[in-house]
């Protein structure tokens, strides 16, 4: 149970720093935040007391991604990296796959989430390093292929809280979007994956974290907030910095943020 001395000003400074890294990140990569979050949210509620921990740390990461992805988008979009018609067309079945999942992961065991978790993010790693690409398709973006492939990121990413940014580079690099608008398309596509995942993670959560002080559902209001705030100021700086890096280094960066964090989450559950 948390206590009042862990909402001190101390824990509010570390979600504070924890805000602005995840929004740093989230803009130079476009991967919505929620894959950086949600293992150091997990050893963090670990740490202060919060009961099932990993359901919570990926509904309040979800939810921060609201406004980190909100921010990155604005940016991203004011150097022209959006393709909005790609975000349009994928937006229904973003949102309807990206709930069913949630109320799926509200009732499975967190120690298979986070075994889900750390998988994935392994693949991207890998993925990553070896430089494996699809060979391009020539076949146009219909509007049915859009809403199917929305369906299956939206799923998976409100599953891990990934914000869809590697699957989404992954597929928009099948389609031969260069990596910086991939980039700036991901991070507005982890909005709508935000929205609907954290609203089931609310609803799915909410009769199970009622002895949690400043929850609502699986969302804990104080990290969420102050991360958001902090996640708005620095996400511009990461969107910057991308634009001036070379698409290789990117791969590389995101490659090892990826490893990194899928070792974490196996460490917290452990």
């Amino acid at each position: 149970m948390i206590t009042v001395s862990m909402l001190s000003m101390e824990w509010l400074l570390f979600y504070a720093v924890l805000g602005a890294f995840v929004g740093f990140m989230a803009g130079l990569l476009g991967v919505g935040g929620g894959g950086i979050l949600v293992p150091l949210l997990a050893s963090t509620f670990a740490y202060q007391g919060i009961e099932q921990q990993v359901h919570v740390a990926l509904g309040t990461a979800l939810t921060c991604m609201i406004i980190t992805s909100a921010a990155s988008t604005r940016a991203h979009n004011a150097r022209g990296a959006v393709e909005w018609k790609v975000v349009g067309g994928m937006a229904l079945g973003i949102i309807m796959g990206a709930y069913a999942s949630t109320q799926i992961a509200s009732k499975v065991n967190a120690v298979y989430i986070a075994l889900f978790f750390a998988m994935f993010m392994a693949l991207v790693a890998i993925q990553m390093f070896i430089g494996w690409q699809p060979n391009p398709s020539r076949k146009p973006m219909t509007q049915r292929r859009l809403v199917g492939v929305g369906f299956g990121i939206g799923a998976v990413s409100a599953l891990a809280a990934v914000g869809g940014g590697f699957l989404m580079i992954l597929y928009l690099s099948y389609k031969s979007i260069e990596i910086r608008k991939a980039i700036g398309t991901s991070a507005a596509i982890g909005f709508p994956i935000a929205i609907s995942g954290a609203a089931g993670y609310m609803v799915g959560g909410w009769s199970e974290t009622l002895n949690i002080p400043y929850a609502v559902g699986y969302v804990y209001l104080p990290a969420c907030i102050v991360i958001s705030v902090a996640s708005i100021i620095a996400a511009p700086i990461g969107v910057r910095l991308s634009h001036n890096l070379p698409a290789s280094l990117l791969k590389k960066i995101f490659a090892v943020v990826s490893l990194l964090l899928s070792a974490k989450m196996l460490l917290s559950v452990m």
